[in-house]
Parts: structure tokens; sequence; C-alpha cells
């Protein structure tokens, strides 16, 4: 699998999660805010559809006014619940410049395989480590993977071979 295929969603998550993504993403558009399509919807598109009771979007920083006293609050279009659907927005943080590349991608696209490994790896819930074995059983290209990895965060590198091994281990 080279890219997100958002149709593997269908009839395994909920229509109103789907129809929240499409009203959260509209609103992001409007405000002229870049987003991808990051967690369990991302992770469903990458090879392992799950159900999942939210929407996760990469925002760009636009998405925040940044105050001078150090608070940052989120614009007033900017929406954190559709019909009852929790909206969640992540950001890069500091030092992680190269997903603004990702940021580029046209909004409301699902992130590609690698650059969603390096998010959930990064997590400390086992559950995120379950999505990544999951994707790579589901056919993410591993190489692809490894290899944005070893230029953008080298340190997740041994994790991943580690979780590769895993993943290969449990489909004999």
């Amino acid at each position: 699998m080279t890219k997100p295929d958002p149709t593997l969603l269908i009839d395994v998550v909920a229509s109103k999660v789907l129809e929240a993504l499409k009203l959260a993403s509209e609103a992001l558009t409007r405000a002229s805010v870049r987003h991808v399509v990051v967690g369990g919807l991302a992770v469903g598109a990458n090879g392992y559809p799950r159900a999942t009771k939210d929407v996760d979007f990469l925002v760009g920083a636009e998405a925040f006014h940044h105050h001078a006293n150090g608070l940052v609050t989120m614009r007033p279009e900017i929406p954190f619940q559709v019909n009852g659907v929790a909206v969640d927005l992540l950001s890069p943080e500091a030092g992680e410049d190269f997903l603004e590349a990702t940021l580029a991608a046209p909004p409301g696209t699902m992130m590609e395989a690698a650059p969603l490994v390096y998010m959930k790896l990064k997590s400390p819930r086992r559950k995120d480590q379950v999505d990544v074995i999951e994707m790579i059983k589901g056919g993410i290209d591993t190489k692809r993977c490894r290899a944005y990895l070893a230029a953008h965060a080298p340190s997740f590198v041994a994790s991943f071979d580690e979780t590769v091994a895993q993943a290969e281990a449990e489909q004999d």
C-alpha cells in the first residue's frame, strides 16, 4: 500500500464520524487552515480500518492565535466538535518542521503512512503501537517508512524495526 485509501473506512467507521470529518474539513478549509487527517481515520485509510469515535487533524499554526503573553488559543471559527463528534487538532511540535511537508497536501487528505507511523511511534499509548503493527500487517511500505524515520527521526528507527519484526511474527 503506497497511498491511503479512504474507501477502506466505509462500513467500518460510523457515518456520523465520516460526516463530521467532511464538515470539519470544510470549516478548516474555509478558515484557510492547512490540515490533514491523522489518528484512527488515517490508520484505517492506511490499511487497518477500525472504528473510531473522533476526528483528528494535524493543522498548521494558522489554526491558533498566538498571544504576546505566551497564551495560545484556537481561532473561533475552528471546530472542536461536529454533531457530538469530537474534533481534535494537533500541530507540529518544536523540532518537527518536517511535518510541514505533510501539511502541503490538499486539505483534508489522509496522512500517508510514513509520517503517520512517526506520529504513532512518538505516542506512549499502547493503542498507537498496535496501530503501527496492524498497518504493517495491512501492507504499508515499510521501506518508505523506515527511510522517512531515518531522515527525520532516527531515534525511532530501532523501535520501528522491532515493530516490523513483531508484525511479521504475528503473521505466521
